[in-house]
């Protein structure tokens, strides 16, 4: 926070040229970084009600054997140029937000899976069975003893994901799609060094304010005893 209040404090008695200070102006930054929030935030609630519900299924007995395959299918975002995956997905789906949203699901959906997997998995069975011997019902040992005990490994992937969601969505504006990337793309295609400057510390701040916010959500929301 201190090094954001910096930026703008260097931005307002910089000698930018009248280019950069309408490019840079409090209203339009304001505007970008709204837009960029609004993707990352999105496309993390999207990301949640798919991967978690789906690495809940996929620790389930009868579903277990269809693990490798969907994590197959979930690695292909991250696999993939993430460039060449929102311009692809932008050819297929038009070009916008929309087109940038389904792009970002699709990047940062595997981290939020596999650690809500490892999570569960990691839960010691002792505890499972102890919870089934009392006569609690698969759900209530699903709800009150496998998440509780997960949530740290699960709320790691979900933190992961966040940085990775504010990282990548600078490229939304390769498709029309807003956020903070047009600041980049103006000041390379301008050779506004300023611009180009701000631009790439305002996304990496964002970045790690994120990060900071995840992990004190992690330490608030650790159970009690772990």
């Amino acid at each position: 926070m201190v090094l954001i209040v910096a930026l703008f404090i260097w931005m307002s008695v910089a000698p930018l040229t009248t280019v950069e200070r309408t490019t840079l102006a409090p209203d339009a930054l304001w505007g970008m970084t709204l837009q960029h929030l609004s993707l990352t935030a999105v496309a993390a609630i999207i990301v949640l009600i798919i991967a978690v519900p789906l690495g809940i299924l996929l620790t389930r007995g009868p579903l277990r054997k269809f693990t490798g395959a969907v994590l197959a299918i979930a690695n292909i975002g991250q696999a993939a140029p993430a460039v060449g995956l929102v311009v692809l997905l932008a050819f297929w789906l038009g070009f916008g937000y929309w087109a940038a949203v389904v792009a970002l699901v699709a990047y940062a959906i595997l981290p939020v899976l596999r650690n809500t997997m490892v999570g569960l998995e990691g839960v010691d069975q002792r505890l499972v069975e102890a919870g089934r011997g009392m006569g609690m019902s698969a759900s209530s040992v699903l709800l009150k003893v496998e998440l509780p005990l997960a949530v740290p490994v699960m709320l790691s992937g979900i933190r992961t994901a966040l940085v990775l969601l504010v990282g990548t969505a600078t490229l939304a504006t390769f498709i029309n799609g807003g956020g903070l990337g047009l600041l980049i793309i103006t000041g390379v295609n301008l050779s506004l060094m300023n611009v180009l400057v701000v631009g790439s510390l305002l996304v990496a701040l964002l970045a790690l304010v994120i990060d900071w916010l995840g992990r004190v959500v992690e330490h608030v929301a650790r159970p009690k005893g772990l």
